[in-house]
């Protein structure tokens, strides 16, 4: 998954930004509400972390804006308003979830999981395809009974397939999903990933539409 901070503490932003890359997501941290605004128009993202007492303005207003104008992205809020009047207003404005300040990074990569299988059309944990079962939770795979270890890359690769069965997602989405602006990416990380997903998985569990992108393999 690609995930959007909005945060301007330092130290929790980048307690935050390490605890996401340590669980082989890709994330963007920015401390502004109009930076965030920037980076949602440029980049499609499947998460937004969202702190509500920003420098410029306050999280509930740009929250409300963004369902306004129809953007579904999920959002969990992260703040120190722990009122259940705080609660009710944030759930009420669009958040998928509430964590208050301060939390525990663990929980925070828990709830991060549960949003994203929800959206994804996966609330159950565990998956199966083909032979291959699958713990989304615990980020692991049996194909066959038989343990598959991915490195990070691989499986936030396989995780972007898994959230669009049937879908067509081209080379450019794939790299917008396992990278952040300031990374640089080789021009053939995509196929190299996708070939090692290959061997590990099963020749079919990914297809290729030549010129146009790869799409999850049928069961």
């Amino acid at each position: 998954m690609r995930i959007l901070l909005i945060e301007d503490d330092t130290v929790l932003g980048a307690a935050v930004r390490d605890q996401i890359a340590a669980d082989g997501q890709t994330v963007d941290w920015v401390a502004r509400l109009d930076t965030a605004g920037d980076a949602l128009r440029a980049a499609a993202y499947d998460l937004v972390l969202l702190d509500l007492m920003l420098p410029d303005g306050r999280g509930i207003g740009f929250l409300r804006d963004l369902r306004a104008r129809g953007d579904v992205t999920p959002v969990i809020i992260l703040t120190a308003l722990d009122q259940v009047s705080d609660r009710i207003d944030g759930l009420n404005a669009g958040a998928d979830d509430y964590l208050v300040k301060p939390f525990d990074l663990a929980e925070l990569s828990a709830r991060i999981g549960s949003v994203a299988r929800r959206y994804s059309g996966n609330p159950n944990p565990i998956v199966t395809h083909g032979p291959l079962e699958i713990d989304l939770a615990a980020r692991s795979i049996c194909r066959g009974g038989v343990p598959v270890q991915l490195t990070q890359r691989e499986w936030a690769l396989f995780e972007a397939f898994l959230a669009r069965p049937g879908q067509l997602l081209s080379k450019a989405q794939l790299e917008q999903k396992l990278y952040a602006f300031d990374a640089e990416v080789e021009s053939n990380t995509i196929e190299v990933h996708v070939s090692r997903l290959r061997k590990k998985l099963g020749s079919a569990v990914i297809e290729t539409e030549r010129g146009m992108g790869y799409r999850l393999g049928r069961p």
